[in-house]
């Protein structure tokens, strides 16, 4: 007989397995969380954010010995907390926090306490979101805590109880499109709900003895850093490009290779199921090269562009060249603002910002970066620019820890981040320069342009998988078979005619000349606006558009 499938309880240690167990499973299944994503982006994160909260949870448990449950809940609750990323994020790290409260101090879990752990789990994390939305992960939550709280007398052991969590989950998880009719438009359940079930799932896996780091149904393309070896960057190799994608037609390796090796060096790649990988060095003559090439044959998904050459340590390795921001004295406003590229994070430096932090769509700073950020400025005062919606919530929980005067402005997008930089004094009043930026987020019309990776009818646009979609103010509005008509169409939409300037941040998958090209086009369609371009070095998206 399978002795864990017998428990009737379970001390310290074998909490710290089930949370170990979690974490693993949530792991093989986030880029499937990360599919499930309502607008067909090349940038779904939620799988990655929680994934990465919940493994800064297991880091602080991974080497104890204690048997207590309420001090392993607890260990885990901090971890997550301070590794918390994204909305996903945050809520998953105040479903830890309320576990660990329901157990403080318990040396044991039972099935009451653990009905009371999901009961306090499900008040918290509602308690940490300012306006919850139903359809979501708190949904899938309640319902999962109202389901095991009726079924519990029936459950003899923890499988039998984990069995019941999963199931309710499950049937939560599939609600959810019901209750958010933007999930049933574009045909998926909730990203965050079903990333909670594969926690709950993962739990169940470890009592019955079965894998969580195998799933045969899974997409999975190697992590980079399992892909990638260590290795040096000789002269010459001026940039690393690594594209995900999925051909078109079965992908002849053999050719791939031959092509890719007259474009550059050091080619890798990855293969999940369909969907690929590359990595290559390539001199600056060719930085386009290969993007181009695997457009040719299938739909580029993702694109990261990397400057090799920038600055080499004594090693010969690249290192970043750091961003030179205002120096900040005691007494002054620090402005600490999230940049998702290089460009972006230039302009964000000039117009005042303190400190940068690197962040944006799948790469979400954790709390705790945001919270070293403001500490490490030589000032009592900060105010916290996100420039990314799902960034807001990690930066209020950031300032809840924090004994400075902290503020944040609820900036969802770079244009927003720019024009509030715009109104900071860092001598002036502390409450009057943020009502000036929070009203200052209204001024701006906001632009997106990136690629589909799906065909979706939402808001009313039909898109083909591959095509050219266009957000704004975040809401899908169009969709083109070209950057330049997208443009077009943007332009067109919000009535450019109407305004005094546009700005355009062009993205990794651009090149300087195309983006110069471009503005020259739009000049000659809308000559009484000031259009500008700058190089925002952002992936993902081959523009971001402000317009004022």
């Amino acid at each position: 007989m399978d002795e864990k499938k017998e428990l009737t309880s379970l001390d310290g240690q074998q909490v710290k397995s089930l949370v170990e167990a979690a974490t693993l499973w949530l792991k093989t299944n986030a880029q499937l969380v990360n599919s499930l994503n309502v607008f067909p982006i090349p940038d779904g994160d939620t799988g990655s954010n929680m994934m990465m909260t919940l493994q800064s949870g297991w880091n602080e448990i991974a080497v104890t010995n204690d048997d207590n449950v309420g001090a392993v809940f607890g260990a885990v609750a901090k971890g997550a907390l301070m590794g918390a990323r994204g909305n996903s994020g945050v809520i998953l790290s105040q479903f830890w926090r309320g576990i660990a409260r329901a157990v403080e101090g318990q040396p044991i879990l039972t099935k009451e306490l653990y009905v009371k752990a999901l009961n306090e789990a499900r008040n918290t994390a509602y308690k940490g979101v300012v306006r919850p939305v139903e359809g979501t992960i708190l949904t899938v939550l309640k319902d999962t805590a109202a389901e095991v709280e009726a079924g519990i007398d029936g459950c003899r052991t923890f499988e039998d109880v984990f069995a019941l969590t999963v199931a309710a989950a499950d049937r939560s998880v599939n609600r959810t499109p019901e209750l958010l009719p933007v999930l049933k438009q574009a045909g998926v359940v909730d990203s965050g709900g079903k990333g909670l079930f594969f926690i709950f799932e993962g739990f169940l896996r470890y009592i019955r003895n079965e894998s969580v780091t195998e799933n045969p149904n899974q997409i999975e393309i190697k992590a980079l850093t399992d892909m990638i070896e260590e290795e040096s960057v000789e002269p010459g190799q001026d940039y690393e490009v690594i594209v995900d994608f999925i051909p078109t037609e079965e992908l002849v390796l053999e050719v791939f290779y031959r092509r890719l090796e007259d474009i550059g060096v050091s080619i890798q790649v990855g293969e999940g199921d369909g969907m690929y990988r590359m990595h290559i060095h390539v001199p600056t003559e060719n930085l386009y090269a290969p993007i181009n090439y695997i457009l040719s044959i299938g739909t580029v998904t993702k694109v990261a562009i990397e400057n090799l050459m920038i600055q080499l340590d004594g090693n010969g390795q690249p290192t970043a060249a750091p961003v030179a921001c205002t120096p900040i004295e005691p007494g002054q406003i620090g402005v600490v603002a999230v940049s998702p590229g290089e460009g972006i994070s230039r302009v964000l430096a000039s117009l005042g910002a303190a400190y940068i932090i690197r962040g944006g769509q799948t790469m979400n700073p954790s709390t705790e970066e945001i919270l070293n950020a403001v500490n490490s400025l030589n000032t009592d005062k900060v105010i916290i620019l996100p420039n990314n919606k799902n960034i807001i919530l990690a930066a209020n929980n950031a300032i809840t820890h924090c004994d400075k005067r902290v503020a944040v402005i609820r900036s969802k997008n770079i244009p927003q981040g720019i024009s509030a930089l715009l109104q900071l004094d860092p001598e002036g009043d502390f409450d009057e320069i943020v009502e000036a930026m929070n009203e200052s987020l209204t001024e701006v019309q906001s632009g997106e342009i990136t690629n589909s990776v799906r065909s979706v009818d939402l808001n009313g646009v039909q898109v083909e998988e591959g095509q050219v979609i266009v957000l704004h103010n975040g809401e899908l509005i169009i969709a083109r078979d070209s950057v330049m008509d997208a443009l077009k169409g943007f332009c067109e939409r919000v009535g450019l005619e109407n305004y005094n300037s546009m700005s355009l941040f062009y993205g990794q998958m651009i090149s300087e000349e195309d983006a110069k090209a471009a503005v020259a086009e739009l000049s000659a369609l809308y000559p009484n606006v000031e259009i500008e371009v700058h190089f925002g070095g952002q992936p993902h998206y081959q523009y971001l558009i402000s317009v004022e």
